[in-house]
Formats: C-alpha cells, structure tokens, sequence
C-alpha cells in the first residue's frame, strides 16, 4: 500500500469521523432541546441511524456519491499532483469544520467538502477541473433546502397549531413526542443518506488517483466493505461529541415546544428524502437550521435568535470561499512540496 493511499484515507476517514462529531448532531438537537428525548438517549440513537442511513440508502441510491465523485478532476497535472491535491482538500474540510466546532457554529460539512474539492482542483487545472453540470446541482439544493426547509416549518406548525387547537394539551403532547422521537430518528438516518453517500464519493476518488478502482459509467461501484467502514466511522464520531452544536441549533436559536420540535423535524426529513431520491447534495445543517427558523417563525418572528441565525448565514457565506481558498492554498503548497 503506498504512502500516497495510506494519507489519502487516513483523512477520508478523519473528515467522516469529524462529520459525525460535529454535524450529525443537528438530526437529534430539536429532540434534545424539547426533552423528548435525553441526551445520550439520543446521541446513541443517531449513531445508529447514521450508520443505517449511510449503509442502506447507498444500497439503493447511490446518485449522491455520484454527483460529489463527478463534480471536479484533478486531472491537471497527472496522478501524483491529483492524489496530493485530494489529500489537501480533506486537510482543508478538517481544519475548517474543527474550527467551526470550536466555536460552537453548526456550519454545513457538505458546503465544506465541496468548497474544498473545488478548490483544490481548481489549483491543479483552473475552472477547467470544475463540473459545472454537477456544480449547478449543489446550487439547486441550496435554493431548495432552504426554500422546503423555512417553508415546510413554518407551514406544517401552522397546519398542526390549527388542527390541534382543541385537542387537550396533554393529549397532544403524548402525539408529538411520539411522533418528535420517531422523526429525529428519520433525520438522523437521512443525515447518514446524505452525507454518508457525499463521503464515499470522496474515498472512491482517493482509490481511484491510487489505481485501485476504475469508473463504471457516469461513476463508481461502491464495494460493500466501503459502505461499511464509512458507516461505522461516522457512527463513531457521533458517539464522541456533538452537544455544542446540539445546544446552538435547538436550544440556543429558538425555544421549542414538542409540536414545534416535530414540525421542524418533520419538515427537514422530507427535504432530504426527496433530494436524496433525485441525487441532489443538500446540507442536512442548511436543512434542519431553517426548518427550526420556519417553525420559530410561524408562531413570530421575535421567537427566533436572530443573532444565532446571523451567525449561522455568515458561516454558511463564508465556507464556500473560506474553504475553498484554504484547499486551493494547501494544495499549491503539497504538490510544491511532494
């Protein structure tokens, strides 16, 4: 095994692991924030769904990994500068979504992947390294996460606030925390559908600049021992951490009783079943953050932290380029170096 393909999935692994620890907690914090469900409750509930999200939905459909090993080539400059710019896109999602952590910003893992293969492709062959058919996939599920997200909460809370509005509270609590628990749990496999998938298309393309796979077709076939192994890694990282960003997105941004907790993940598991059906790579925290705002809003606009939410938004801004330039830097410096 070379120097090159042991680098390359030493950091496939690090930034699946770092997506477990710092994103997938976003599926389980609306659940958390309205005590449906304890904390460790939920964490071990995410862990599993995850890991069956990633495993089985890339059983099925695979579309989302093909779209994220199709976006870029690192082509360039040969296969050597491709396996050292690849290794220096993950370096760069790794230090950008550690940093995000750190502060307690649940900035988006997905935006981090792409802005930061993006960028160190472009360092190896310009705009030229960039797919731009499969780019305009990643701006379509932009739109549409934060369109279905924002607007499916705040209209689903609306929906359910009139149709329960005579129903003993009580009673409806029992409904929603049932319901909140088995929708967090939805999120959670859907979180590992989505990004599970995003992160095997990366480990297919480090196995492919080290001569280990070919393309079939449009993209790869992913071996079931690949499926697995990012699956179990992802799990594991969500065992580890998660209760800051757990605290910023369901506690900190907007004060939620149960029927608004199920709205909001109600909302949110809709968005990602329908694009992880049609192969479009959406940002389970892009989805999950605005369906809690949607939800927040459909009651007032002041039930919302704006602040949080401004944190959030420049975050997101500021991932793109931020990480993007960090990659195209990084990978400058690699192939100079090695």
């Amino acid at each position: 095994m070379s120097l090159a393909l042991i680098v390359t999935i030493t950091l496939v692994m690090g930034v699946i692991f770092v997506n477990g620890w710092t994103d997938a907690p976003n599926a389980i914090a609306t659940a958390v924030s309205t005590r449906v469900l304890k904390p460790n409750v939920a964490i071990g509930i995410a862990v599993v769904m995850n890991f069956l999200g990633a495993l089985v939905m890339t059983m099925f459909n695979a579309q989302v990994a093909e779209t994220i090993s199709n976006i870029v080539s690192f082509d360039g400059q040969g296969i050597a500068a491709a396996q050292v710019a690849l290794a220096a896109s993950l370096f760069s999602i790794v230090v950008w979504s550690v940093a995000a952590w750190y502060f307690g910003i649940p900035t988006s893992e997905s935006h981090a992947l792409i802005a930061g293969l993006t960028g160190s492709a472009m360092a190896l062959g310009g705009l030229g390294a960039v797919n731009g058919s499969e780019w305009t996939k990643v701006l379509i599920g932009l739109v549409v996460s934060t369109i279905f997200g924002f607007g499916g909460g705040y209209l689903i809370a609306k929906l359910i606030a009139w149709a329960f509005q005579w129903v003993p509270r009580r009673n409806a609590n029992k409904v929603f925390t049932w319901g909140q628990a088995i929708s967090a749990a939805a999120n959670a496999f859907l979180h590992g559908a989505q990004d599970g998938q995003k992160f095997m298309g990366v480990f297919m393309l480090g196995l492919f600049y080290n001569g280990l796979v070919e393309k079939s077709g449009n993209g790869f076939v992913i071996p079931i021992w690949v499926m697995a192994l990012c699956s179990i890694t992802m799990g594991v990282g969500t065992s580890i951490g998660g209760m800051k960003i757990i605290k910023s997105v369901g506690m900190d941004m907007v004060k939620l009783e149960t029927y608004q907790g199920f709205s909001a993940d109600l909302s949110a598991a809709i968005c990602l079943l329908l694009a992880s059906m049609f192969g479009i790579p959406v940002s389970t925290t892009h989805t999950k953050t605005t369906a809690i705002m949607g939800v927040g809003a459909s009651k007032r606009m002041s039930s919302v932290d704006w602040s949080i939410v401004k944190e959030m938004v420049l975050a997101w801004v500021l991932t793109f380029p931020g990480c993007g330039a960090i990659a195209f830097i990084m990978a400058k410096v690699f192939v100079a170096i090695f």
